[in-house]
């Protein structure tokens, strides 16, 4: 009560941040006090400039993969390869590739998955069987359309391929099955305008070694012998470089500009755009329910 009896100002009611009361505020208000809650960068990773040189070096030599396997079909569509040595080639890469998967952890993924030598021989000779024995097949697939054609469909599949390949982001946002099957594509589709069923026989297998053989010793080299798999990565890219300068040399010098670009441009822009990120959580967050599973497995 006031003076001379007159009532005092009315009593101050504290706001709640809760939706099952009737507050004398309107909806959208809130306190002082809202802004405490606020939290910045709260997830932000922060990277170390040469952690990020050792994860691109993936993209890049995936790049170097795709321009070699353009060049030996290159290279067998003009008659400067044969497709003789180009097999005998890869099957003496993929003998010493195998080796080596092998060699890395002594053996130890073997026993883990519980595959015999025997089995992954069958796997081989049934494969060389079957597209051997389809070669003609594969060689007169796409006859019927248009070399220009055939040239646009191998180009966007081999980018789909880089584009879906697994360079190490969550299974959810890449598809590695995807990217072997239109690189395989493209492989067939380039593979029909060789001129004998052989050509087509040594650009498919050539596929497999490149895109499915080659990057399972690669993130085995990655996981076992980090040493062993920069060494593999910057042979890639010079082998890729070394091959393109054979052709043209303004295409090996935008190709190794692209790939130092990849390797130590990119990395470096990232690591300086991260000192602009500027996200804020606080209670407007979307709420998550965090319930405790393990009593119920008990």
């Amino acid at each position: 009560m006031g003076a001379e009896g007159e009532p005092g100002p009315p009593p101050v009611v504290p706001w709640k941040k809760v939706l099952y009361e009737q507050q004398p505020f309107p909806d959208n208000y809130v306190d002082r006090r809202f802004l405490e809650e606020l939290r910045k960068n709260m997830y932000v990773r922060h990277y170390r400039y040469w952690n990020v040189v050792y994860e691109s070096g993936l993209v890049a030599q995936q790049l170097s993969c795709v321009c070699i396997f353009v060049l030996l079909w290159g290279y067998m569509d003009q008659g400067l390869l044969s497709p003789h040595w180009l097999i005998v080639a890869g099957l003496v890469c993929s003998l010493v590739g195998y080796v080596l998967y092998d060699l890395v952890d002594w053996g130890r993924g073997r026993v883990r998955c519980g595959r015999s030598r025997w089995a992954d021989l069958k796997s081989t000779v049934i494969f060389l069987a079957f597209t051997y024995g389809f070669s003609p097949v594969l060689k007169t697939l796409t006859e019927a359309v248009s070399t220009d054609t055939v040239y646009a469909m191998a180009s966007l599949m081999l980018l789909a391929h880089l584009v879906f390949f697994e360079y190490g982001a969550p299974p959810d946002m890449v598809s590695s099955g995807f990217s072997l099957n239109v690189a395989i594509f493209a492989s067939v589709c380039l593979a029909s305008r060789l001129p004998g069923p052989l050509h087509a026989f040594a650009t498919v297998t050539c596929a497999i070694q490149v895109f499915a053989l080659w990057p399972t010793l690669l993130r085995r080299l990655k996981a076992s012998a980090p040493c062993g798999y920069v060494a593999a990565v910057a042979l890639v890219c010079m082998a890729a470089v070394a091959g393109t300068l054979s052709v043209s040399a303004v295409g090996a010098v935008l190709l190794a500009l692209l790939l130092l670009s990849v390797s130590l441009l990119c990395p470096l822009l990232l690591i300086r755009l991260q000192l602009y990120k500027d996200n804020i959580h606080g209670p407007w967050d979307e709420a998550e329910i965090k319930e405790d599973l393990s009593r119920f497995l008990q």
